[in-house]
């Protein structure tokens, strides 16, 4: 069976510096919990002081941040691990951004309904946003 060669280079010296966006705008909470997996392999890969990475949440992919129980009628996937996978994204600088016009659509308030999100999180439009960082040079991916 052939190995696979590692490579001499460090994972850093490998990929350099890196922007990238994340795009989540589904609901399906294996896909999201898979998302933020592939954040977490992307920051070990690459090391968090060579990336640069946002995360933006549209549409349906709003129901990530939800608290577990805080809508009636809109079902979150928050769990208990969520939170702490997000906490721990954002503690090694990942920022999640909401589409303002999702919250409006569902009737949202983010200080009540979404786990750790504050005002500096909204952005006016999710798909604005989108093209405004791939403008700006960011490598968009959409798990």
């Amino acid at each position: 069976m052939a190995r696979i060669p590692e490579g001499n280079a460090s994972t850093g010296e490998r990929y350099g510096k890196q922007k990238v966006v994340y795009h989540i705008n589904h609901d399906d909470p294996n896909a999201q919990a898979g998302a933020l997996s592939n954040i977490q392999n992307h920051i070990n890969a690459v090391g968090k002081e060579n990336l640069d990475l946002k995360v933006v949440l549209n549409g349906k992919g709003i129901s990530l941040l939800i608290k577990p129980n805080a809508l009636k009628n809109t079902p979150g996937n928050g769990t208990d691990e969520i939170p702490a996978e997000i906490s721990g994204l954002k503690e090694q600088g990942v920022a999640f951004l909401v589409c303002a016009n999702t919250l409006h659509a569902n009737k949202m308030n983010y200080e009540n309904d979404l786990y750790d999100v504050n005002q500096a999180d909204i952005v006016p439009s999710g798909v604005a946003e989108l093209a405004r960082l791939q403008g700006m040079g960011y490598a968009y991916i959409k798990p």
